[in-house]
């Protein structure tokens, strides 16, 4: 059996391990394609002499550029990393400012788009980098499609320079410059060879109960995050069926036309199913509504292990079999795993699903990590709510004095790009900072408390950890968004995004008219409504914790108007700045 030692060398291992029919699935017109293992490795080929025609040479850096995942991003990958040069993916809702920056930072020469919309942000700065041409996966009237590359590369006489190139390659040679999201200031390239990530997938897939060579699974979360990246590779290193979403508002539609075994979101995703569930067991009435809402709160009380005794298990047997069974049926009906990264997931989240028989298992890890530390995972007792489960084989984790968590091990980044300062600042010896504050508890369970620098103090000096709170306030099902703010101030406060969506249903349920959100957001039964969850909440912290006063946003919290990162995450500055009357109403 052949060993792994690059990115590259995954497909190669499918092939010859499980010989997939189909390997990558991506809807195109309305119809389901594949390819399998075997096209997969002729086309990355042919890409990979594509461009050497074009003059790719070993540490060219190519960028890539994508709405959607499909099939043409990874035989692109593969294609590219054969060659020693750098696969560059960039996040498509990001400016086109910040599009010139990264593609100039890291000096991309070609760069692959999927469609007119980001063709025309970068063809909007293209002038002012370093690139020779835009290629595009859609077909786009005048535009070079991706396929003439492909066709450049039919000529096979230069596979041989190929399979040189590719055997100069080394596991610690740079692989790919992942540019984070950031919460503040320019991103950082975040540099990580072939052995970050083949390390990775090696040692997480101890902890992915998949039946290899049977399991399929429904990719959407964005394939430039490395999260997902990761995931792809150890899907291709297991033998699993990789379905590509067409997007995320058709996931619904998709997943029941792939009924996968696997997938893997955010928290955000998995809060917005939860919401839609319950919204129909809402409308539900009599006996229906009754037994809906005891699975529910049955489900909310799961501990694995049966650690709630027979009675417990009998129950949730009956909720399982009168309940459950459909909302899994509306999730296509096979998914037995899910994982979950990026961001807290809320325990009550992981309870109802496992109750449910779709366990989430909840992951920690940053770019900067490739991205795995630690993962739950059912098997042998190493599932544990509230926490991201036991660090991963080969990576070692210590909490530092002031309860930062460190990691070092072999997925640990090789630096950011051209920036040593910012590099050096992060890193003590072989142990990088990871910004997290964290404990570990005596079975080896990893708990994240909170994020170092988003700690803040008040006036009267009591340190206050918005994560912590933030995550037990979004249980409420009228809180889509929560920032907690208050340093320097006597007190802390929150700003708020309502979940609409429920709050426009529980108004038409009290008979509460409106004209518009604006009358909503002002709207005193809803107000003393969500005072009453607040200090519900509240009653878990200390006083100095609790908060005081809030207001409500009166727009949507997105990525598109700044508010949020790519992966969902909060851009508190930016929020801050947004919110700074209703900031000082509160505080003046």
């Amino acid at each position: 059996m052949m060993e792994i030692k690059r990115i590259f060398d995954f497909p190669y291992y499918q092939k010859e391990t499980y010989n997939l029919e189909k390997s990558l699935t991506t809807k195109y017109d309305g119809k389901w394609t594949s390819i399998s293992s075997s096209e997969y490795i002729d086309r990355a080929n042919a890409i990979s002499r594509g461009l050497l025609k074009l003059g790719v040479k070993p540490n060219d850096k190519i960028a890539v550029i994508s709405s959607t995942n499909r099939t043409e991003w990874n035989i692109l990958d593969i294609g590219v990393l054969q060659l020693g040069a750098q696969n560059v993916p960039i996040y498509p809702t990001i400016s086109s400012e910040d599009y010139e920056y990264i593609l100039n930072h890291s000096e991309s020469i070609y760069c692959f788009v999927s469609d007119e919309e980001v063709l025309e942000k970068v063809n909007e700065v293209k002038s002012n980098t370093k690139l020779k041409n835009v290629y595009t996966f859609d077909h786009i009237k005048g535009e070079d499609h991706w396929e003439a590359v492909l066709k450049l590369g039919e000529d096979v006489s230069s596979q041989a320079e190929v399979e040189t190139l590719k055997d100069a390659v080394k596991p610690e040679d740079l692989a790919t410059l992942i540019y984070t999201s950031g919460t503040t200031g320019r991103p950082k390239g975040v540099m990580l060879s072939h052995n970050n990530l083949v390390s990775n997938v090696i040692d997480s897939e101890k902890r992915v109960p998949f039946e290899k060579g049977r399991s399929k699974a429904l990719s959407f979360l964005p394939v430039c995050h490395v999260f997902e990246r990761m995931i792809l590779y150890l899907y291709q290193y297991c033998g699993v069926e990789i379905h590509f979403a067409e997007s995320i508002d058709k996931m619904s539609t998709n997943i029941l036309e792939v009924q996968p075994t696997v997938m893997t979101a955010v928290p955000r995703l998995y809060e917005k199913v939860y919401e839609k569930i319950i919204s129909k067991g809402a409308a539900l009435s009599g006996i229906k509504k009754a037994l809906f809402f005891w699975a529910v709160d049955l489900g909310l009380k799961y501990e694995p292990y049966g650690q709630n005794g027979s009675w417990y298990e009998l129950q949730l047997k009956i909720a399982r079999k009168l309940i459950f069974s459909k909302w899994k049926a509306g999730l296509g009906g096979k998914l037995d795993l899910m994982v979950s990264g990026s961001a807290a997931l809320q325990p009550r989240l992981t309870r109802i699903f496992a109750a449910a028989e779709m366990p989430i298992m909840e992951g920690y890890g940053l770019t900067e990590t490739s991205p795995v530390i630690s993962v739950n995972d059912m098997r042998n007792g190493g599932f544990r709510v509230g926490t991201v489960g036991k660090v991963i084989d080969h990576v070692e984790v210590k909490i530092a004095e002031d309860g930062e968590i460190l990691c070092k091990g072999p997925n640990v980044m090789m630096g950011y790009y051209k920036d040593p300062e910012k590099t050096a600042e992060v890193m003590t010896g072989d142990y990088f900072h990871t910004g997290d504050i964290g404990e570990i508890d005596k079975d080896g369970f990893l708990k994240i408390t909170d994020r170092k620098k988003e700690m803040f103090k008040t006036s009267g000096g009591k340190y206050v950890a918005p994560a912590l709170i933030e995550n037990e306030f979004k249980q409420s099902r009228f809180i889509e968004q929560i920032m907690v703010i208050g340093e320097g101030e006597k007190m802390p406060a929150a700003l708020i995004q309502l979940n609409y969506d429920f709050v426009k249903e529980w108004a038409k349920r009290h008979n509460i008219e409106y004209k518009s959100d604006a009358d909503i957001i002002n709207n005193k039964t809803l107000l003393d409504r969500i005072q009453e969850e607040i200090d519900t909440a509240n009653a878990k912290f200390g006083k100095w914790e609790q908060i005081k006063k809030f207001e409500i946003t009166p727009d949507v919290w997105s990525i598109e108007a700044g508010h949020l990162t790519p992966t969902m995450k909060m851009r508190r500055r930016i929020i801050k700045e947004k919110y700074k009357d209703l900031i000082e109403k509160i505080y003046r």
